[in-house]
């Protein structure tokens, strides 16, 4: 894992490197925590991804425009230390390292990272901007009272893989194959393809699937979705998946494969069509909102306490560029029901 001072984190001129910073793994930022009597509550960071990923990931900007609001300013009102995994692999020993930090409150971004900060650690509030299947899961008794020390925003809604299967066959309504890009690791993952894999026996629709582990899987996916002549795809929804954005963007369009999303952020990044809650498509929202259960945390809120936010609307996001080229003319019954349309 990487180290990234504080002081060349405030040197930097980009949005981007000072977001790589903040995520950024191992022996990093002013360990007050560690080092001698807070004086300042800590805040700590468990991410996952490479620089390279997180390049172009605003969570950052919106996690301390949330705390900015709420009148937190960071080296005034809390201090930061962080650690980072490049793969999910490396989660448990990078919140290990965090909790030996002692922060205050740990904000974990996504599902996995909330299991491993879990196993880290049963006292320490945790955080989780991106929750998923969290009682399944075993990380919290109930959405209303989570009981343990771990809550957060879910940006899933039971149901929803269905939807984005019915929301592509209306794209390509002659489709008897449908391409799955499927991240088996992620801890989202199980429940997603259940859902889906039912749905589509009802539709008499055939899957195929793709499973992507690493970056390079993805152009292994849509090469074989080619091969097996599925007209069009489907992103589920994990943390790879997301800080691949980009690169899965392109490689559909370069297949001219048409590709269905969980979250806005594809269709931003060049992706033709999304799907998802109000929160899960656009990620960002949700690390906004996490902003206001780390401050009520910070002044003296339990974490057992505070109610998992959930979903309580689905947006369609289109893009018309990246119709425009694949020759995608959409039905007038998905344009009327588009909530952003990207021209």
């Amino acid at each position: 894992m990487l180290s990234f001072p504080s002081k060349a984190r405030e040197a930097s001129g980009s949005e981007a490197a000072r977001l790589i910073t903040l995520l950024s793994g191992a022996a990093a930022w002013p360990c007050v925590a560690a080092a001698q009597a807070k004086k300042r509550p800590v805040i700590g960071m468990l991410g996952q991804g490479t620089p390279a990923q997180l390049k172009g990931v605003q969570l950052r900007r919106y996690f301390f425009d949330g705390l900015r609001e709420l009148g937190y300013l960071e080296g005034r009102d809390f201090d930061i230390v962080g650690r980072l995994a490049e793969s999910t692999s490396g989660l448990p020993k990078a919140a290990k390292d965090l909790v030996q930090l002692n922060p205050d409150v740990i904000v974990a971004t996504a599902t996995a990272n909330a299991l491993a900060a879990k196993m880290a650690t049963s006292t320490i509030p945790i955080v989780v901007p991106a929750l998923g299947n969290p009682i399944a899961l075993g990380l919290i008794e109930s959405y209303s009272h989570p009981g343990g020390n771990l809550t957060g925003i879910m940006p899933y809604v039971q149901g929803l893989p269905a939807k984005q299967l019915e929301l592509a066959r209306e794209v390509v309504p002659d489709a008897l194959k449908i391409g799955i890009v499927n991240d088996p690791i992620d801890a989202k993952a199980k429940g997603q393809w259940d859902e889906i894999d039912a749905t589509a026996a009802k539709l008499e629709i055939r899957l195929v699937r793709a499973d992507v582990q690493k970056p390079e899987d993805i152009e292994l996916a849509f090469k074989k979705f080619e091969a097996e002549n599925a007209k069009v795809a489907i992103v589920l929804q994990s943390n790879l998946l997301f800080l691949e954005q980009a690169r899965i963007a392109a490689t559909a369009a370069a297949t001219r494969i048409p590709t269905v999303y969980g979250y806005r952020v594809h269709v931003e990044a060049g992706g033709l069509i999304s799907y998802g809650v109000s929160y899960g498509v656009d990620l960002n929202a949700c690390v906004h909102r996490a902003a206001t259960y780390v401050y009520k945390i910070l002044n003296g809120a339990r974490a057992a306490d505070l109610p998992v936010e959930l979903p309580t609307k689905l947006e369609l996001a289109i893009n018309m560029k990246a119709a425009k080229e694949l020759g995608i003319a959409f039905p007038t019954a998905i344009l009327v029901r588009a909530d952003h349309v990207i021209e």
